[in-house]
């Protein structure tokens, strides 16, 4: 049921969560501030608490750590993949114009990619480690995470709209 330990790969995906995070803290989208004021109070509290949990249990578990021992790492595989994407998804966001709409865009087949991508690559980083704590906790941001971000990219979408009659 896991196996308590430092997880080196947790801090991996920790530093592909945060750093694109602290950048985009300098370049957040226009009218953001005007969007946070109207957040869901129920599922900020889930995103918050997904937050904390999957950030702690991602490093105090070892199971995560890298093992070449049986075809289950490809689960890893899977999991890496989608943390990649979600630096992708950055990097076009950081290219784009920055506006509420960039930001809550799709990416390839994932809507709402800056919150989907890294709550699947949690996800699965849980059922690579056979770890349900984490799966639990990603289960948990996710609802919070990605219900929020589906409410901004409806807010975004109507004020687009909007604008263009």
């Amino acid at each position: 049921m896991g196996h308590f330990g430092f997880s080196y790969v947790g801090v991996i995906y920790l530093l592909m969560l945060f750093i694109p995070n602290i950048f985009w803290a300098k370049n957040q989208p226009k009218d953001y501030d005007k969007y946070v004021g109207n957040e869901n109070k129920v599922l900020l509290m889930f995103e918050r608490a997904g937050e904390v949990l999957t950030s702690a249990l991602c490093l105090v578990f070892s199971d995560f750590n890298i093992r070449t021992d049986s075809l289950w790492c490809l689960w890893l595989l899977v999991s890496f993949l989608f943390m990649v994407l979600y630096e992708l998804y950055w990097i076009r966001y950081f290219r784009s114009e920055k506006t509420m709409a960039d930001m809550y865009s799709s990416f390839l087949f994932f809507p709402v990619a800056g919150a989907s991508l890294p709550c699947l690559g949690f996800f699965t980083l849980g059922i690579y480690g056979k770890n349900i704590f984490l799966m639990v906790a990603s289960v948990i941001l996710s609802i919070g995470h990605i219900g929020i971000h589906l409410m901004h990219r409806k807010e975004a979408l109507a004020a687009k709209e909007k604008q263009h009659e």
